[in-house]
């Protein structure tokens, strides 16, 4: 497992199953697509997506909120532009990558619970905070083994 993690050699040869890679595609989209989001929704997604009541605040608290949305949008758009990388150029990292997915996702799900926030309703980021660190474990796992054994 460390060798699939870590390859000698990083290049666009990925051994593992069709099933993982195709998923880190979908996961490469997800990514990218909710870094706009942030990026570009006026609000950056806080009350819009996240419903956080960003009525009920000062206009500097809303536009710090805002603004920390599209900064935390800027830092999905680069793992989203390097999950591209790796499915053009370094496949061989799939793994790699799915352990920095698994970590993402299940540190969302940790401080989520350890500083949570005031919200409206429920996010689509809170259903994900509990499916995605499962699905990213499987997938790891799944991703480090050679498609002949999978």
């Amino acid at each position: 497992m460390f060798t699939k993690l870590f390859p000698h050699t990083i290049d666009n040869n990925y051994q593992g199953p069709r099933l993982a890679k195709w998923t880190f595609f979908a996961m490469t989209l997800l990514t990218v697509g909710r870094s706009l989001a942030h990026i570009v929704i006026p609000d950056g997604g806080a009350q819009s997506i996240a419903t956080i009541p960003l009525d009920s605040y000062s206009a500097a608290a809303s536009t710090v909120i805002i603004g920390m949305f599209a900064q935390w949008g800027l830092t999905q758009l680069m793992f989203g532009l390097l999950y591209v990388l790796v499915l053009w150029r370094y496949q061989a990292l799939i793994p790699l990558m799915w352990l920095f997915i698994l970590f993402e996702w299940t540190g969302r799900l940790a401080l989520g619970g350890y500083k949570p926030f005031e919200t409206a309703g429920t996010a689509p980021g809170a259903i994900g905070n509990l499916i995605f660190p499962v699905l990213a474990l499987i997938m790891l796992l799944l991703s480090c083994r050679d498609r002949k054994r999978a």
